[in-house]
């Protein structure tokens, strides 16, 4: 083994190594101990995963096996590595944003009696995301993205004895799961048709494959690969949060904030996007499986968007927000861009980062107060906090100079110059979500942060409204750990944050602002060399390489184009509803109340999945219940059985008389019956 090949096993090996001794040794080493070994494994493997990179930008790549699991047959099950830009580029965004996680935690987290077990959880999702990016065959890449699955479940619910946390979890965990079944039976048709799971024989082998049909019904013939594509996708749709199976997360807003940022931001959500990207080769050979990604992602991106415009808990704001942007790649995946999808990924790790962490932020100021009708003013008394949050919002927003803009504006053009079936609907709605996206991240900091102190006015409309609500709804603002209250000074009056708590926010916030500029080698230039699979029939990014001529000549090309002057409207929007008319939102809301209805249930899908699956999987339990276990198994089959005996006992005893002539005569009776029987034959 080289030493590079070490240094690949220590990026994955070093967050695990820092889970195990913080989740079980964390109860003899103390609070202290549990954050500096996990943190000192994340350092490790940030710089090793900075090294990878660097050595795989000066052309050395890998692809080989570390250890093999099983060999069944010709085929072998194996452990193994593909080191190329685009997993490079993963590990350096989800060691980096994950680290600053970790510090945050030790603010965020201060006090809460599961400290060591939080930060064991951490790493632990960090080893498991790095496992799946740097597979180079299925079954890994199967295994980690189980893996995120199980410690995202421990992760939201985290605080176990809130009933609304472990609704959360387990809703996450079954909604993934009928995601993942997807998944299986894609990498099941692979194993089936290819004979291997190693991604490197499954792509050279795809155009052979290219023209087989299989029967999934009696006399429909499907295309293979675009079975396999749509399958695997379906996958996506779950850890990437697509419409339908986007329903777990908002909900897992339930589990603390710091992992919020980690699932939402660098790993868990942004694995389906990874996976098709890496997917290319196979995806590219269907166009049918490229125009399903690209309406999924459609819808989710603006339909998503819209409900975040009504809400108010600051965390699921944010929540939604992640939704919109999750359906902004999938629509550059389903495009063929697939390298402005990754750099959106790459961007958005960032800044959504710092818009998670930053409500945090508020979060602690607030004494885990998470709505903002209940905050407002915040700006004077957390400015760092505010101007992360501020960069934050703009970069989501699309305004340049922020690392958001360039990603998004690639992203809506490659939909303008793009040929797969459905791009025109998806263009419509991504320009229309610009506006919409603008308008929710900045009705975030000027409802958040400026306008009155409304924190300080219990008998102010929004407050009373909000107490209301949730007095109905029987809410409470414990979030299992007003410990935290001890530590900020003091009562009711918010305060900035910790350095422990914004020293991340201004890290995460640098990148923000200027990860946008690399976007000349990063889309258009070779940066992903062999990684990523265009058809050459797709030249939608082919023809905007031609017309891209730097940052500054793509930002003055922007002011003339219609994304941009709808971002500024949006922004301006929600300036004008709550900085300039504040009174005016009460009153729209109260207007428009059907269609504030239909956003604030989220189109009815919870409902209608509580219904329809949940109340039919009860439905179906108690009718095996009532019909099955007590009706069949019970009355008949135990207790029928019994009455069955009873009644031949209680005929058969008759004859059992004790009498001694009785059973001679029935001895005599028999032997005539025999003996007529013999001589009739």
């Amino acid at each position: 083994m080289t030493e590079m090949q070490k240094l690949y096993l220590l990026v994955p090996l070093a967050p695990l190594a820092g889970a195990v001794i913080a989740g079980l040794f964390g109860w003899a080493i103390g609070r202290r101990a549990a954050h500096v070994v996990t943190i000192l494994g994340m350092v490790v493997c940030l710089v090793a995963s900075f090294l990878v990179y660097r050595d795989v930008m000066a052309g050395n790549l890998f692809n080989g096996p570390v250890y093999t699991w099983l060999v069944s047959g010709n085929i072998r099950f194996e452990i193994g590595f593909l080191i190329d830009p685009l997993s490079a580029t993963m590990m350096m965004v989800v060691s980096f944003v994950s680290l600053m996680v970790h510090i945050y935690t030790i603010g965020y987290m201060a006090g809460d009696p599961g400290y060591q077990r939080f930060f064991s959880y951490i790493s632990l999702f960090t080893f498991s995301m790095l496992m799946l990016v740097m597979s180079n065959n299925f079954l890994q890449l199967f295994f980690g993205w189980e893996a995120v699955g199980l410690v995202s479940y421990l992760l939201i619910g985290f605080w176990y004895n809130r009933p609304t946390a472990i609704y959360a979890n387990l809703k996450a965990f079954l909604v993934n799961r009928v995601g993942d079944f997807g998944f299986l039976l894609g990498i099941a048709l692979i194993l089936m048709y290819f004979g291997t799971l190693d991604y490197a024989a499954v792509f050279a082998n795809a155009g052979r494959l290219a023209g087989n049909s299989i029967e999934l019904f009696p006399g429909v013939e499907w295309s293979l690969i675009t079975v396999i594509c749509i399958l695997l996708f379906i996958g996506a749709m779950g850890k990437s949060a697509q419409f339908p199976l986007h329903v777990w997360l908002p909900d897992s807003m339930e589990g603390p904030t710091p992992i919020s940022a980690l699932i939402h931001a660098a790993t868990m959500v942004t694995a389906g996007i990874f996976m098709v990207a890496r997917m290319s080769p196979l995806f590219e050979l269907s166009e049918t499986a490229l125009s399903f990604v690209l309406i999924i992602g459609a819808i989710t991106a603006f339909f998503m968007a819209l409900i975040a415009t009504v809400q108010y808990d600051i965390k699921r704001v944010v929540a939604y927000s992640t939704l919109s942007q999750l359906g902004y790649m999938t629509m550059a995946l389903g495009a063929s861009a697939y390298s402005a999808a990754i750099f959106h990924l790459f961007t958005h790790a960032f800044f959504k980062a710092v818009l998670f962490l930053g409500a945090g932020s508020v979060i602690i100021a607030m004494h885990h107060q998470q709505d903002m009708r209940k905050m407002g003013g915040l700006a004077k008394y957390m400015p760092i906090t505010y101007l992360t949050v501020l960069i934050g919002a703009i970069a989501n927003a699309g305004l340049p100079p922020f690392a958001g803009f360039f990603s998004k504006e690639t992203i809506v053009e490659a939909l303008r110059y793009a040929t797969v079936p459905g791009a025109g609907f998806a263009y419509v709605l991504a320009v229309a979500g610009v506006f919409v996206g603008a308008f929710y991240s900045f009705r975030l900091v000027f409802y958040a942060f400026h306008g009155k102190e409304r924190f300080a006015d219990p008998q102010h409309p929004d407050v009373k409204a909000a107490d209301a609500e949730a007095a109905a709804a029987g809410h409470h603002d414990d979030h299992g750990h007003d410990e935290h209250d001890d530590h900020h000074g003091e009562a009711h009056k918010p305060h900035e944050s910790p350095a422990v708590v914004w020293m991340p926010l201004v890290l995460l916030a640098i990148p923000s602002v200027c990860a946008g500029w690399f976007i000349g080698s990063f889309v258009y230039g070779d940066y992903f060399g062999s990684a990523i699979t265009v058809n050459p029939a797709h030249t939608a990014m082919a023809v905007m390489a031609q017309n891209f001529n730097g940052v500054f000549a793509m930002m003055g090309h922007a002011l003339g184009t219609l994304p941009f002057w709808l971002a500024v409207a949006g922004a301006g929007t929600a300036w004008f509803l709550y900085i300039l008319r504040p009174e005016l939102p009460a009153k729209l809301r109260r207007k428009w109340g059907v269609v504030v209805t239909i956003l604030m249930e989220k189109y009815g899908l919870d409902r209608f999945n509580d219904w329809f699956f949940a109340g039919g999987a009860r439905a179906l339990g108690t009718g095996l219940w009532k019909g099955g276990d007590v009706a069949l198994i019970d009355n008949v089959m135990v207790n029928g059985s019994a009455r069955l005996v009873g009644w031949v006992a209680a005929v058969v005893r008759h004859v059992q008389s004790g009498y001694i002539y009785h059973y001679a005569f029935a001895m005599i009776i028999g032997l005539l019956l025999l003996l007529t029987l013999a001589y009739s034959r």
